[in-house]
């Protein structure tokens, strides 16, 4: 299995990461954008018809492509109960904090008994990609100059203008930066062993981090 090519790298071409930016091996640019959902069916009528409109206008209005991607993950359970915790109030109620310590014994007992799985939504944002901003070289092999830099700025654009489109329609949206981007194309590319062995460990304190391509690969052939 050593010398075999996994079939996540051929298709995942992510070259490096720095900061909020996915840098591509052909020079494209990504921004990703986890959107949290409402729930449609407790909307009224006219709230569901404003949701839809706004939507359609928002996809109606872009210039450019975007991946939707919605992922069905196991819930950490743990994770899930340690950030429960840390959103209680300090001085909370005793039936308030009894309330939060059954839910808590609820969701392990179920936990032991069944998967539980959460769906967890993204957009994908591209920029530069085939376009001049791509910083690849023009013609007589001259590179042009700053075109990074106006591709990271196109990116910021796309990104904000996609995500105020989203938050009209009365979603979250954020945007993946540093080690929750790196840990999102980790999970995509070994998503078992992410589960096991999170990067917050090895990245923990840095702004910016490069994760190369080889480097996932090389780990999940070393899982196997």
């Amino acid at each position: 299995m050593r010398g075999r090519v996994s079939v996540q790298s051929r298709h995942v071409l992510v070259q490096a990461i720095a900061g909020d930016v996915a840098m591509l091996r052909d020079g494209g640019l990504r921004g990703v954008l986890e959107v949290s959902g409402v729930d449609f069916a407790l909307l009224g009528a006219g709230e569901r018809e404003a949701l839809v409109a706004g939507y359609a206008a928002l996809l109606n209005g872009l210039s450019y492509p975007v991946q939707l991607l919605a992922r069905v993950l196991p819930v950490d359970t743990e994770a899930y109960l340690s950030a429960l915790q840390a959103r209680l109030p300090q001085g909370v109620s005793q039936s308030l904090a009894a309330l939060a310590r059954d839910h808590a014994a609820f969701l392990r007992r179920l936990a032991r008994n069944r998967t539980l799985l959460e769906r967890r939504y993204y957009v994908v944002v591209p920029a530069g990609e085939g376009e001049a901003v791509a910083g690849r070289f023009l013609r007589g092999g001259k590179r042009a100059v700053g075109e990074p830099l106006a591709a990271r700025k196109q990116l910021a654009f796309r990104c904000a203008e996609v995500a105020r489109g989203l938050a009209g329609c009365g979603l979250g949206v954020r945007r993946l930066s540093g080690v929750q981007l790196a840990q999102f194309f980790y999970s995509c590319w070994c998503p078992g062993l992410a589960r096991l062995q999170r990067l917050e460990r090895e990245l923990a304190g840095r702004e910016d981090c490069a994760v190369s391509a080889a480097r996932a690969d090389r780990q999940r052939r070393e899982s196997l």
